[in-house]
């Protein structure tokens, strides 16, 4: 038998199967394609590349160049800089090195569920906080209660998924020098599209205790190469680092990684398109009175009138893919949409309109 851990532990086994040719907004994926500059990269991998391991070297310095497009309080150091084969390997990895078993995990709920999984792979305990309703807010004065009970791990989806739910950067830095012996993990898979980030205004070496996870899938469109990277303390960044394999990112993500940092201005023009289309399905939503919540993100939580799984259905019928919560507290009965750009959500809305016989 496995240990004791794994053989009670349920597969986290997202359906991803059968989604090619469809309007993907299930997964918060990019939905237009990553940069041509990509696609040129790509095509031209010689022969050797594929046949010969992989090679790093200045990928942690184009992450960095990359970062202070955006500005930055301190000049980041590759060793500052971890890599992984996604940020789900990345939160693996983190876990891994610094989660025993009986050890307490501390996030909030509804969050992302693959936190959960890998604490369980570590058998520690889970203590997931309840966001605040009526609207999802960040439930900081319960997760400081919390902190009396010296959690090992504490993990911030900022903006949260699927809630959407924002954390100041200075909330973070306070919670940072308030559980100095916690581990803080910030998943910033989603800060393009709210603009929250630590990392403006982090000095790595003074927060030992804080890692942030950041990826090429949400925006750059390279969900499908798996490539993500942390930024953090040299010491934290080396002992995560130590239980991930010498070679877990293999060439076409690094060739690809390297041709999208640098065509920030294809990334940028592909955020406004979904901000724009957040606004535009807003408004639509908020005419036809439609139970809604929106915040951070690049989603957003819709509660039908009609019962929810045949909406998701009927959806599908017509090429769309929408995420059901069901089982996730607090938003039970919704289902997540990421958003596209505005053709791709007036297509969403001509059909949902449609299922649930709205007049507009």
């Amino acid at each position: 038998m496995a240990r004791p851990e794994v053989e009670c532990l349920k597969p986290y086994n997202a359906p991803l199967e059968g989604r090619r040719n469809m309007l993907r907004l299930d997964f918060n994926e990019n939905t237009v394609g990553p940069s041509p500059h990509v696609v040129k990269a790509l095509q031209e991998i010689t022969a050797e590349q594929i046949a010969i391991y992989p090679e790093y070297n200045g990928l942690r310095q184009a992450i960095i160049a990359n970062l202070e497009l955006k500005g930055l309080r301190v000049l980041l150091r590759p060793e500052q800089v971890g890599l992984f084969n996604g940020v789900d390997a990345g939160i693996h990895a983190a876990l891994h090195a610094y989660g025993s078993k009986g050890d307490m995990l501390l996030t909030t709920s509804p969050t992302f569920g693959y936190y959960a999984s890998c604490a369980r792979m570590q058998g520690m305990t889970i203590t997931s906080v309840p966001h605040k309703l009526p609207d999802f807010r960040f439930p900081l004065e319960a997760i400081y209660s919390n902190l009396s009970n010296s959690p090992k791990i504490l993990i911030i989806c900022n903006p949260n998924n699927p809630t959407g739910t924002r954390l100041a950067p200075k909330q973070v830095f306070k919670l940072c020098t308030a559980a100095p012996q916690t581990l803080i993990i910030v998943d910033e898979l989603y800060e393009a599209f709210a603009g929250d980030s630590v990392l403006p205004y982090l000095d790595p070496e003074s927060f030992p205790n804080l890692i942030v996870l950041r990826s090429l899938a949400k925006t750059a469109g390279l969900a499908g190469l798996r490539l993500g990277f942390g930024i953090g303390s040299s010491t934290v960044v080396d002992r995560v680092s130590r239980v991930t394999g010498p070679y877990d990112i293999n060439s076409f993500a690094v060739t690809a990684a390297l041709a999208a940092l640098s065509d920030q201005a294809y990334v940028d023009h592909y955020v406004e398109q979904v901000l724009e289309s957040r606004a535009w399905i807003l408004k639509r939503l908020y005419t036809a009175r439609v139970n809604y919540h929106a915040d951070g993100g690049n989603y957003l939580l819709i509660w039908p009138q009609r019962p929810v799984a045949e909406v998701e259905y009927q959806l599908r019928k017509y090429g769309i893919l929408v995420r059901l919560m069901d089982g996730k507290p607090q938003i039970e009965g919704a289902i997540r949409v990421s958003l596209g750009t505005i053709h791709q959500m007036q297509r969403f809305w001509s059909v949902f309109t449609a299922i649930e016989g709205l007049n507009i």
